[in-house]
């Protein structure tokens, strides 16, 4: 099983946290980043290779991550010259993918099963599964409904329920195939796409813990919390399992332009298995 960690945004509504780190870096509880949480996670799920999509402060998360072999995974890297959206990045290696592999933001923290994410994905035959969480908005006024000049009803606070998406996904390579690699593609467009096309996504429903580390608040609560979820969200830690920087070489993805490529340097081979039909990582 492959996954696509996507993780070359800013990360401006984090900041000043993502002045100097990018935000899969920044720490949870005193020992972790976000993004070796996911890698371990991806690893105890069955995951054999990755796929990091870098950009801002890039150079950091490969340093950081190396080859992957500390988790028992093979890491290779695609690197954003210019901001591609949430799915664009992909446009750029699809040929070296998987016919179906998961996607992730790198900044979740969460006990999903994602390798029963992407076996949903893989038996429901769509072109997109969307991992989805409920979420209940408390309305603090009275909502009314009009007509005509006229109040036809009244609710008073009123909760509204709803799904969200998680930011994980199963990709099939078949939902990529009409657009180009190098222009920028966000996930609304990719969703409305298909269903314009009558191929809807699939909706994988999650109700156990999530959180998109994406502003302070989410920030603060996730260290809050960490002590108490830390055994649902580490499987089998060791004190062997924790993070070390590797001393091995890591292999970028041909497919996409690398800091090698644009030093003039040729870029490393990328790696491959049999796991994933001979692609790259």
């Amino acid at each position: 099983m492959h996954a696509v960690i996507l993780a070359g945004g800013k990360g401006v509504r984090l900041r000043p946290y993502t002045t100097a780190l990018p935000k899969p870096l920044v720490p949870i509880g005193d020992q972790h980043a976000i993004l070796e949480i996911v890698m371990r996670q991806l690893a105890a799920a069955g995951f054999k290779s990755v796929t990091l999509a870098i950009g801002h402060l890039g150079h950091i998360i490969r340093a950081y991550v190396g080859n992957g072999s500390q988790w028992g995974l093979r890491v290779g890297y695609a690197v954003e010259d210019t901001p591609l959206g949430t799915m664009g990045p992909l446009l750029t290696m699809q040929d070296r993918l998987p016919e179906n592999f998961l996607v992730m933001n790198g900044d979740i923290l969460t006990d999903l099963d994602f390798a029963g994410v992407l076996k949903h994905h893989e038996s429901s035959g769509a072109p997109l599964t969307i991992a989805t969480y409920a979420r209940q908005v408390k309305i603090d006024f009275g909502v009314l409904t009009t007509e005509s000049g006229s109040i036809t009803g009244f609710q008073e606070k009123p909760s509204i329920d709803y799904r969200v998406s998680m930011g994980v996904y199963g990709v099939s390579r078949s939902a990529l195939a009409k657009y180009s690699p190098g222009l920028p593609l966000g996930f609304d467009e990719l969703v409305l796409d298909l269903l314009a096309a009558r191929t809807p996504p699939s909706a994988y429903e999650f109700g156990g813990y999530w959180l998109d580390i994406g502003r302070p608040d989410d920030y603060d609560r996730a260290n809050a919390e960490f002590a108490e979820i830390r055994s649902q969200l580490l499987p089998a830690e060791s004190a062997e399992s924790l993070h070390a920087v590797p001393t091995g070489q890591e292999a970028p993805v041909p497919a996409a332009r690398t800091e090698a490529d644009a030093a003039g340097q040729p870029a490393a081979a990328a790696l491959a298995g049999p796991e994933n039909g001979g692609r790259a990582a």
